[in-house]
């Protein structure tokens, strides 16, 4: 691929997260995405369509998961960091939708702080953060 193609495959992809991000009120049910942005330590956990709430949350993890991995692959060419990336990504979705799942059947004040970082690596490209530079400093090592 040419410079060219590749800085606008990674605009347009950047792009998607952004748009993802911007959008989320609308594409998303999540009805923390206002809970959180308010006074939430001192406040009860809103009420929450169980099923909607996990749907939507998976369906946000897996289209940040795609969007990522695409970045990964136009960035590094490199099926082993994809293939390895992707492990990576069904681990933390099996723990973090664990750790959710908990904290959303179980909601109290003082696990609030532990719930709203567990929630924002499921919803947002934070896994991308990491593995970016991680890879960068590998490919530079070796």
């Amino acid at each position: 691929m040419s410079k060219l193609v590749t800085y606008g495959l990674l605009f347009v992809l950047f792009g998607l997260l952004i748009l993802i991000r911007w959008f989320e009120n609308d594409l998303f049910y999540d009805p923390y995405l206002i809970f959180f942005k308010n006074d939430y330590l001192y406040a009860d956990s809103p009420k929450v369509e169980v099923f909607k709430l996990i749907t939507y949350t998976v369906l946000r993890y897996v289209l940040n998961t795609l969007i990522s991995l695409a970045i990964l692959f136009v960035l590094f060419k490199d099926k082993s960091i994809i293939k390895f990336s992707g492990f990576i990504y069904v681990i933390a979705f099996i723990v973090l939708m664990l750790g959710y799942l908990y904290f959303v059947f179980n909601p109290k004040q003082d696990t609030y702080y532990i719930f709203f970082n567990v929630r924002r690596f499921l919803i947002q490209p934070i896994i991308l953060i990491v593995l970016l530079p991680a890879f960068y400093y590998n490919k530079l090592k070796y």
